[in-house]
């Protein structure tokens, strides 16, 4: 079956992680959203009250990232940033996972960390009667060798969160149907695969969502879509 419009823009997280980001981009980013009916917006952390009272009463959720583009982080410090987030607003945070330590072989650390990541979201997000706060961690998959990758998919699954992102667009590289297909494969259904960097037509969306992303994490949404309906025009 063909893919409507507005199912691909319940894959769309519509993105802006630039810090040269404005208040006056939040907001524009926000009406885009809006008027498209995507699934987030996500915005640094810092923008995410402005974007929480922005979307306020439509049915486009806010998004933020933790300890990114890196995930260098300590433990600690991630904590207090996803609680923090969640205060203000945010319905959903991609967590970068620390790639350094996975490469290290401390596969304990990254375990321990995001389980304790999870459990501190999923506390605060009761505590403050928001229901569930979806948890996708970004994997670095462009410094991660397949073992390496699906490994990483076995410790975010043991610790209970609810995506795994291909990566951050920083450095490491762009999503490739290679990475979304193994991502898809290797997690067990429950477990959503985003897919992120270097998405930036209606083509390349759709590719990514037939290898098995139900998530886009990009910066070209609008251009996305449009690319989309003219597709469908001429098809």
């Amino acid at each position: 079956m063909a893919l409507r419009l507005e199912e691909l823009a319940k894959t769309i997280d519509h993105s802006l992680l630039v810090p040269t980001a404005t208040f006056d981009d939040v907001e524009r980013l926000c009406g885009q959203a809006r008027e498209h009916h995507f699934a987030t917006v996500c915005v640094l952390p810092s923008y995410v009250s402005v974007a929480a009272e922005t979307l306020r009463g439509c049915d486009v959720k806010v998004c933020t990232v933790v300890s990114y583009p890196f995930g260098a982080d300590v433990t600690k410090a991630k904590v207090a940033a996803a609680e923090a987030c969640i205060a203000a607003g945010a319905d959903e945070l991609d967590i970068v996972i620390n790639a350094g330590a996975l490469l290290s072989g401390d596969f304990h650390y990254v375990r321990d960390e995001l389980a304790a990541l999870v459990r501190a979201v999923r506390v605060k997000s009761v505590n403050m009667g928001k229901g569930i706060v979806l948890l996708k961690v970004m994997l670095h998959a462009g410094y991660l060798d397949d073992k390496l990758k699906k490994l990483a998919c076995k410790i975010v699954e043991d610790a209970g969160a609810d995506f795994v992102e291909t990566s951050t667009g920083h450095g490491d590289g762009v999503a490739t149907i290679h990475d979304v297909e193994l991502l898809r494969d290797t997690l067990p259904e429950a477990i959503g695969v985003k897919a992120s960097g270097g998405i930036d037509s209606a083509e390349a969306a759709e590719a990514v969502i037939a290898a098995g992303a139900g998530r886009i994490g990009t910066a070209h949404a609008v251009e996305i879509m449009g690319g989309f309906s003219r597709l469908r025009q001429a098809s």
